[in-house]
């Protein structure tokens, strides 16, 4: 699991990188019988003097597990030491041991790898509906998760080794950058954003609608998406195929009466996803939209809220809720797995798209 030497962080780490590799393809060489299969040249273990030693993994148990090792090995070492002196077995035993054939066995068992194994992915709005089942789905499919949202129950509810919890005022940048940071302080980095966070306001027509409610929506709705996404950049452009996906909203291309103060920052938020697309594909950053509707498990969607909705369409709550094309609602778990679609292998050749998961409505078709 460890590799027989550590990497050694100095100040170019490509070059560093590149030694290591060069070097373990010199130690297999030297001591392969011909029958081996040389295992990827990747480092498992750094020694980055002034700061410590860094442990690296497919997921973030792996590198637990390595982290533990490289420790016990480093107190057996310093114990050995202090009793007079300490030295490593032979390098021809090390690599029979590494290349033993049950031990091989043993780890190509590992080799069937989730979609997001490796991956880091940070989600707004994670404490409950959209947002929550979507961090749970990347956890499955694993990756590390840090879920942001205003509701400090996100901290216990995402309380688990590959979930981070944060309580975040998405509007606040300082709080936005402080969330992002401690993302890559326990994490190691970001692949993949999920800007899903925010807010349904009260519906009104245009000549009855307040300006708090308008600018509390575009704040929340397209401004802090911006704020969010702008911090993101830098880590996403270090990351591993790299993906945004935008929950919008199926008010965008199919917009209702009295609900302006929310589907023109959504629409404003598309329009920002698109023209992200057109900037960030030249560092390979895909950039995707996701248009949900009839999705009544999630808090925005109260008893009072439906039966404001339906009564601007002059239907019963139940009409409503079934007045899509399939006549059938759409859960948070599936519009999560959309999500994870979209940030995966199967959206690897798409950027720019717009996706409804609305259950067919007749004004998008």
């Amino acid at each position: 699991r460890t590799k027989p030497e550590p990497l050694i962080i100095n100040d170019d780490i490509e070059k560093d990188v590149s030694l290591y590799a060069r070097n373990y393809d010199d130690y297999f060489r030297r001591n392969t019988n011909g029958s081996q299969e040389i295992l990827d040249l990747a480092p498992r273990w750094a020694v980055w003097p002034g700061y410590g030693l860094v442990s690296y993994g497919r997921s973030l148990n792996d590198s637990k597990v390595v982290r533990d090792i490289v420790s016990h090995t480093a107190r057996a070492i310093q114990i050995g030491e202090a009793l007079g002196r300490w030295e490593p077995i032979a390098e021809k035993h090390i690599f029979e041991a590494e290349y033993w054939e049950l031990q091989r066995a043993k780890m190509e068992s590992f080799k069937q790898s989730p979609e997001f194994q490796g991956k880091i992915a940070l989600v707004t709005g994670a404490a409950s509906g959209i947002g929550l089942a979507c961090a749970c789905e990347f956890v499955r499919e694993g990756a590390a998760v840090t879920g942001l949202d205003l509701n400090a129950d996100v901290e216990n509810i995402l309380d688990r080794d590959e979930m981070l919890g944060v309580a975040c005022d998405i509007t606040d940048s300082g709080a936005v950058s402080n969330a992002v940071d401690e993302t890559v302080r326990r994490f190691g980095g970001l692949d993949i954003l999920v800007l899903n966070a925010g807010t349904f306001p009260a519906g009104k027509l245009i000549e009855d609608l307040d300006d708090q409610t308008w600018d509390k929506s575009i704040e929340i709705n397209l401004k802090s998406q911006q704020r969010i996404l702008k911090t993101c950049i830098p880590f996403l452009k270090q990351g591993v195929d790299p993906a945004v996906v935008f929950v919008a909203s199926r008010n965008v291309p199919a917009p209702g009466p009295g609900a302006s103060a929310y589907s023109v920052p959504k629409a404003g938020q598309t329009q920002l996803a698109r023209i992200a697309a057109l900037e960030l594909g030249q560092f390979g950053i895909r950039v995707n939209v996701l248009h949900p509707d009839c999705v009544y498990d999630t808090g925005l969607w109260t008893q009072e809220t439906l039966e404001r909705s339906a009564g601007r369409y002059g239907l019963t709550v139940e009409e409503y809720k079934s007045r899509n094309v399939l006549k059938s609602d759409v859960k948070s778990y599936e519009v999560a797995k959309m999500v994870c679609t979209m940030a995966g292998s199967i959206f690897a050749k798409t950027t720019g798209a717009q996706i409804p998961i609305d259950g067919g409505s007749d004004r998008v078709i």
